[in-house]
This record gives structure tokens, C-alpha cells and sequence, in this order.
């Protein structure tokens, strides 16, 4: 069984890890946990906050291909309650020509931006909080689920 002590990462490949980095560190400002060079012929950077029960990796694999597997939905979200922060996030890729694309769900639209990382992954930044929804709920009103 699965319970709220174990810690998640998100694991997906990446083309460039030094582009990779400048994205989610220096533009995004988060922070990274670890990094290493050819371990068993994969690099690789973790990234996240310490003591957080999840974190992002990303790797590159010696001498492969690198094939995106993304779908349009396949998303990264971070909410970002605060307007001032998610102004100046948002800021900072326009400023770095990052592309921002239309979301294929109008949710993320409505309520943030979604831009492509590097690799090709989809990135939202939501301005608002995100509050889980009880299983009972419908999703409808302020706690939409999303």
C-alpha cells in the first residue's frame, strides 16, 4: 500500500540537461536536489524543494535517440497563487522566448499559460490555488479538481 510518507519522482528523458537546467532552475527557480554524469551511461538532474514528498528528473541516455513522447495533455502543472510571482515567472520565459502554446484543455488557459520546456514537455503555470476535491464531488464550482 501506497501511503503519504513515500516520495514520488517524476522521471522522463531529456535532449539537452544544460537547456533542461536554465528551464526549470534559473527561469522556473527551482531548486536542484542532485545531479549525476554517466551512471551506467545515463546523466541526469533531479530537481524539486528538499523535504517535499516529490521531485522532477530528468536524463539523458549515452549515445540514444531522444524521442518525445508527449501528448498535448501530458502536463506539468504548478499553481501559483500569487499574482506578483506568476507575473514575474511568466515574465521571465517571454523574456527568454521560451514558446508559450494554447492549451489543448481551455481550463489552462482560462486560468494560466502553458509553455514548452526545452524537450518539448508542457508546462502550465496556473495562477491559482490548487485544492484537492473530495471523491464525492462533482467538480463543479471554485473546487473544480483541476
Amino acid at each position: 500500500m501506497i501511503t503519504e510518507n513515500v516520495v514520488v519522482r517524476i522521471a522522463r528523458p531529456a535532449k539537452d540537461l544544460t537547456q533542461t537546467k536554465k528551464f526549470y532552475h534559473e527561469l522556473l527557480g527551482l531548486p536542484i536536489l542532485g545531479e549525476f554524469i554517466d551512471h551506467d551511461g545515463f546523466d541526469g538532474l533531479m530537481i524539486g524543494f528538499e523535504n517535499h514528498t516529490h521531485h522532477l528528473e530528468f536524463t539523458v541516455e549515452k549515445d540514444a535517440t531522444f524521442n518525445v513522447f508527449s501528448h498535448t495533455e501530458d502536463l506539468i502543472v504548478f499553481y501559483i497563487p500569487d499574482l506578483d510571482q506568476w507575473s514575474q515567472t511568466v515574465q521571465r520565459l517571454k523574456e527568454q522566448k521560451v514558446p508559450c502554446v494554447p492549451s489543448s484543455n481551455p481550463y489552462w488557459d482560462l486560468h494560466g499559460l502553458t509553455f514548452e520546456d526545452p524537450n518539448g514537455y508542457r508546462v502550465v503555470l496556473c495562477k491559482k490555488t490548487w485544492e484537492p476535491s473530495k471523491p464525492s464531488e462533482k467538480n463543479h464550482g471554485a473546487n473544480d479538481g483541476h
